[in-house]
């Protein structure tokens, strides 16, 4: 199965779920270049890997990383954060 299949090619940004655990769930993100996963923020740890494309996540402790296909980082709960495409890209959220 592909990630991308997930997703219609003219959402900009979509994310749908595609494993639940019993204690956790894996979504696929997608996001088209130039565009941008709004500010939010997680209740909980996250983990998010870059699986294609080129992203930048960016939280409001002024901390800024590039992803690339294969790079994951840690996502702290309760801080806001947002993430933009450079490229088109698929990510998998785990939480």
């Amino acid at each position: 199965m592909e990630l991308s299949k997930l997703h219609q090619t003219d959402k900009v940004v979509s994310a749908k779920p595609f494993f639940k655990m019993e204690e956790g769930i894996a979504t696929s993100i997608q996001i088209l270049k130039g565009e941008l996963l709004k500010e939010h923020v997680t209740k909980i740890p996250a983990l998010l890997l870059c699986v294609s494309g080129k992203v930048i996540f960016e939280n409001e402790q002024s901390h800024k990383e590039t992803l690339l296909s294969g790079d994951y980082i840690l996502i702290t709960p309760m801080v806001k954060h947002w993430v933009q495409a450079e490229e088109d890209s698929q990510l998998a959220l785990l939480k």
